[in-house]
């Protein structure tokens, strides 16, 4: 039988410039090994912009990492006292990181507790708010103002909780233990509080959004009206009621962060492009309450959380296309999760835990990264559905990134609109190569294995 071969054209102009690339390449917990640095240049070489710290360390942020309760770990202390705090091992980590050129984006509260079911520790309101904030206030300046012994890295990004909205039952609950109303207060006040210290030198928001799967199912836009399921209603009641309490008390809020993943009602088997959707909701939901300002990112994310397959070509390619497709939507900024070495979790897709080395994953990454060092994007279309592409150029260097995300083969004729060139690099991320250089011109036929990556680098 002959084989069915994928035909698409690409077709690049470099005088249509498009906007920014944003920082869609982003990362959850970095790739540490206890206080080594021996990874973290993995970040530096795909040009990795940001690390969100959240479950850093992995149970109870192993008692020392970056959460609130591992920092200030007697909340009866005295907050101003530098001798309550304690900051030896979260240091190491923003040091590692701010070495290899990757900004922290810090997450203020606590790690998940999933046998929060046997007990509960460290999910439940803080007692004083208003003291909490105050800690707050002293880790930020800790690590950008200097304090107790501290740092100026600039750090911008800090996030109030993760997942509050995980309350719907009280028996299920691994993030929030207390009602919508305390943590919509915990935000304000502490938002308030930050940028009255700290004005725009920061960027304050939450909440770390469960995930946006109702957004076909939420009455409150216009053209949106499927009856909800109980769960996703309450969810619905979270999000309106967190954004309406913060618009009337006058809260900031910067930036909205939200959540993905291809085992939760998206089925990436088919296709990944209704999550554009979801980032489509959330823009229409924080301009409803005028939150036309804020950014919103997708600080989790991840579509191949089979352990078993999570170093396939599949999970490369699927990768790099959608971080393309979500560079066009209003999403500001997004955070796989995660890059962590250790353990054999199904989200940790870029490391091998058995060796600590990169899977087929982090060069599609790395692909993206090249997009993201040129800045500015430039118009790239493809006349093919299953063929993502995406284009920057910085007026000497043009990047095209290529992803075949079907079963075929794809040959690719790539339209450059009489560009002209003087070099060409065609490198290849697939079942064989790990973001190959190959010997290949642009003279040549172009044609991609199913599920591979194609980067095409060229210089005026």
């Amino acid at each position: 039988m002959k084989e069915i071969i994928n035909k698409a054209t690409v077709k690049v102009d470099p005088g249509i410039r498009i906007g920014k690339i944003k920082p869609m390449h982003a990362v959850g917990q970095p790739p540490m090994t206890g206080l080594g640095d021996r990874f973290y240049g993995y970040l530096k070489r795909a040009n990795i912009p940001y690390s969100r710290l959240h479950d850093v360390g992995g149970w109870m942020g192993g008692g020392l990492y970056v959460d609130v309760p591992n920092l200030f770990r007697d909340f009866d202390a005295d907050e101003n006292d530098p001798a309550s705090y304690d900051f030896a091992f979260t240091d190491k980590i923003l040091e590692n990181l701010v070495n290899n050129g990757c900004e922290p984006y810090f997450r203020l509260g606590v790690t998940i507790e999933n046998a929060h079911m046997v007990r509960s520790y460290r999910i439940f309101p803080p007692k004083d708010f208003d003291k909490w904030a105050r800690i707050c206030e002293h880790i930020v300046a800790h690590y950008n103002e200097g304090w107790a012994d501290g740092y100026r890295m600039g750090i911008t990004y800090w996030e109030i909780w993760n997942e509050p909205d995980d309350c719907f039952k009280e028996s299920t609950s691994a993030m929030w233990k207390g009602t919508p109303e305390q943590y919509w207060e915990l935000y304000s006040v502490t938002a308030k509080h930050l940028k009255a210290r700290f004005g725009n030198s920061i960027k304050v928001g939450g909440y770390g959004h469960c995930g946006l799967y109702e957004y076909a199912q939420d009455k409150n836009l216009e053209g949106i009206g499927k009856k909800p399921e109980k769960i996703y209603e309450f969810v619905i009641e979270f999000f309106h009621g967190f954004l309406r309490y913060q618009r009337d008390t006058g809260a900031p809020l910067d930036f909205f962060s939200w959540h993905v993943y291809d085992n939760c009602h998206v089925s990436t088997e088919r296709s990944f492009r209704p999550i554009a959707q979801h980032a489509a909701y959330c823009r229409a939901v924080l301009d409803k309450y005028g939150f036309t300002e804020a950014e919103h990112h997708l600080n989790e994310w991840n579509l191949w959380t089979k352990a078993a397959d999570r170093g396939a070509p599949q999970a490369a390619a699927k990768s790099l296309a959608f971080m393309l497709m979500m560079q066009d939507t209003s999403t500001d900024l997004m955070c796989y999760y995660d890059a962590r070495i250790g353990g054999f979790s199904d989200y940790g897709g870029m490391f091998d835990p058995s060796n600590g080395y990169p899977y087929l994953n982090y060069y599609a990454f790395a692909t993206f990264g090249e997009l993201y060092s040129l800045k500015d994007q430039i118009k790239a279309e493809s006349d093919l559905e299953e063929l993502f592409a995406g284009a920057a150029f910085d007026g000497k260097k043009l990047v095209i990134a290529l992803s075949n995300v079907s079963e075929r083969r794809c040959e690719v004729n790539l339209d450059l609109s009489g560009f002209g060139y003087s070099d060409c690099e065609i490198f290849l991320t697939d079942r064989e190569n790990r973001r190959t250089l190959t010997g290949l011109t642009l003279s040549d036929p172009l044609v991609l294995s199913s599920y591979a990556c194609a980067e095409i680098a060229l210089r005026v």
